[in-house]
């Protein structure tokens, strides 16, 4: 097993990144081999320097503290984005009831964060997604000359709208205010901010 230096968390010696926290984990795999025992922590540099969490919200990884305790600790919440927020995405039934994406970029993707491909959505489920029932490229929202669409990008469990048909991949169905939306086994609630 490989431990990742950011968040200390077990990895596969063949990951090329942390599960967890989606650092490189190259460097590690092969300083880890070379040595049985894992790296050593090292105290900040000085007495007032306190660990802070660690998050990338950048690629919209929900953030994960660097000194939790063992044992089970609680969903992590959705990260705070930087940019005006046009809409929200709101889980309403599945893991994590509540809990609320804000959406900045003309097009949004729905998914599951996948660091070894590339797969980073701005509303990543998969904290979410016990039952991994959301694709890693399940669905995007667009604006479109003030309206909002939602499109299939060919997820594996379908994406619903106001429990109707399931979208075919690559028709784009319109998104009114209040639209409950369902992938996988996830319900969000979809909400225009203005």
């Amino acid at each position: 097993m490989t431990t990742c230096p950011t968040c200390h968390s077990s990895n596969l010696d063949s990951s090329r990144f942390c599960d967890e926290c989606g650092s490189r984990l190259a460097a590690v795999a092969a300083e880890q081999t070379a040595t049985a025992e894992p790296p050593a922590y090292v105290p900040p540099a000085t007495a007032d320097a306190v660990p802070r969490p660690v998050s990338v919200t950048s690629i919209g990884v929900p953030p994960i503290a660097v000194n939790e305790p063992s044992g089970i600790s609680p969903l992590p919440e959705a990260p705070d984005v930087a940019g005006p927020v046009h809409a929200t995405m709101v889980i309403e039934r599945g893991d994590g009831p509540g809990t609320e994406f804000k959406l900045v970029n003309s097009d949004s993707t729905i998914g599951r964060w996948d660091a070894d491909n590339g797969v980073f959505p701005d509303i990543d489920l998969d904290a979410f997604d016990s039952d991994a029932k959301v694709s890693r490229r399940h669905a995007k929202i667009y604006r479109n000359n003030g309206s909002y669409f939602i499109e299939d990008l060919g997820s594996t469990n379908g994406t619903y709208v106001n429990r109707g048909r399931r979208l075919l991949p690559g028709n784009p169905q319109s998104l009114a205010d209040g639209d409950e939306v369902i992938v996988g086994k996830t319900f969000l609630r979809f909400h225009i901010v203005q």
